[in-house]
């Protein structure tokens, strides 16, 4: 698949987001850049999927402004979340849907479905009902769904949390390949290890404030907070 192009970088300025009145991101100042792909890490409960979705569009934020360096960023943007929806439909109809909706043609639906399945090795499967695959093919279903559009900016919330080590390596191999292909992933996970071998930077956040935002093996090797490097530690942090 051919390299889409940037509409990096993405800014955010000054971002916040409450519900309910409780503040659940406050004051984020971010710039993300072309390149390898930006892990989201932090404790559960720092902002990590609300960031995401701010990021991408899908929540209005309470304070601040998300930023893209062209015009008409949501057409070359998606989104694969933690627990893909699936239409009960063939695993090729899943690819074909949404490329529909953008007004790709028929012919060209077809081919691009054909390449985004091979990419993800569900090929041999395009007619099988989606809703009966395993939940690793499931996932490497909409990563090729996403894919097939030529997304410049691809986000990735948690898309192994629930996969066994097996299919988490499935899917993090189509990660790499798009990464390389030159998509811009931004993802968020809680598998340190993930983030190592995914990275090339981390944005660390804790209690919805990013604390550290540097390259993985500055990050990994020396964090610059303490509550960084208790968290790389294993230990609990608040």
């Amino acid at each position: 698949m051919r390299a889409p192009d940037s509409i990096l970088p993405l800014y955010a300025e000054g971002l916040g987001f409450a519900a309910r009145g409780v503040a659940i991101l406050h004051a984020v100042d971010l710039r993300v850049e072309e390149g390898a792909p930006t892990l989201i890490i932090g404790p559960n409960g720092a902002g990590k999927s609300v960031l995401l979705r701010l990021l991408h569009g899908l929540l209005p934020p309470s304070a601040g402004a998300v930023r893209w360096s062209a015009a008409n960023p949501q057409a070359r943007q998606s989104m694969v979340f933690q627990r893909p929806v699936l239409l009960r439909r063939s695993v090729a109809a899943n690819v074909a849907y949404p490329m529909g909706l953008a007004g790709i043609a028929r012919a060209e639906r077809e081919k691009r479905a054909q390449a985004a399945l091979e990419l993800v090795g569900l090929a041999a499967l395009a007619e099988r009902p989606a809703r009966k695959l395993s939940g690793g093919e499931q996932q490497r279903l909409a990563l090729a769904r996403a894919a097939a559009l030529r997304p410049a900016v691809l986000f990735l919330d948690e898309p192994c949390a629930s996969l066994d080590p097996a299919a988490t390596r499935a899917v993090e191999q189509v990660i790499e390949h798009l990464a390389l292909a030159g998509t811009k992933i931004i993802m968020t996970t809680h598998d340190l290890g993930q983030a190592r071998r995914l990275a090339g930077d981390v944005v660390f956040l804790h209690r919805g404030q990013v604390r550290e935002h540097a390259p993985a093996a500055t990050f990994f090797a020396s964090p610059a907070t303490p509550e960084a490097a208790a968290f790389l530690r294993g230990e609990l942090v608040w």
